[in-house]
């Protein structure tokens, strides 16, 4: 059964660390909070932490007399496994997140800069994610991760529609979709 709680879902991601002084579960809630406020980057993260940091404190009922720092959640988006991570949150949102008949459902992808390989070839290679979004709710409904030289935008876009199983709303796309056969 899909966890209908966001903590629960995260506290099934493994934890790679061998000494962890933080729970993997708080680093990764601490990330998603601070990039829902607009945090984006390690250091806006950061400073979201510590501007928040006693009212995380005690609703998180961390034993710590503070929170992770920049390197610490550095360290853990670089090795967390984002498929399992992935997978978890789209089961969560999925349980947690029903569409309504007629809402507007906005799909887009979005490259992450600090991924790209091959910079100094013609055709470079970088990861992408898509997501599904509700303006309505406020929140994504799923996620997917793609290479740009292993798919497309538009073939990761229909698998995560078809994993979703999303019906009887108003898709928005961009024009990348507005092709003949897609």
């Amino acid at each position: 059964m899909p966890p209908t709680h966001l903590i629960d879902a995260l506290k099934q991601v493994p934890d790679f660390r061998t000494q962890p002084r933080y729970p993997l579960w708080v680093v990764l809630l601490l990330v998603i909070l601070g990039t829902m406020n607009g945090a984006i980057g390690y250091r806006a993260l950061e400073a979201f932490i510590v501007r928040h940091q006693a009212e995380l404190l005690e609703l998180l009922k961390m034993p710590h007399s503070r929170l992770p720092s920049d390197t610490t959640i550095r360290r853990v988006l670089t090795r967390v496994d984002f498929e399992q991570l992935r997978q978890l949150f789209n089961q969560w949102a999925q349980a947690s997140c029903a569409t309504e008949p007629g809402e507007a459902i906005a799909v887009d992808g979005k490259s992450i800069k600090v991924s790209l390989k091959d910079y100094d070839q013609s055709y470079q290679d970088f990861v992408s994610v898509v997501s599904v979004y509700s303006p309505r709710q406020g929140v994504v409904l799923g996620l997917q991760s793609m290479h740009n030289r292993a798919s497309s935008e538009i073939v990761t876009v229909q698998t995560l529609l078809e994993q979703l199983h999303v019906q009887q709303v108003c898709f928005s796309f961009d024009a990348l979709h507005a092709q003949k056969n897609t």
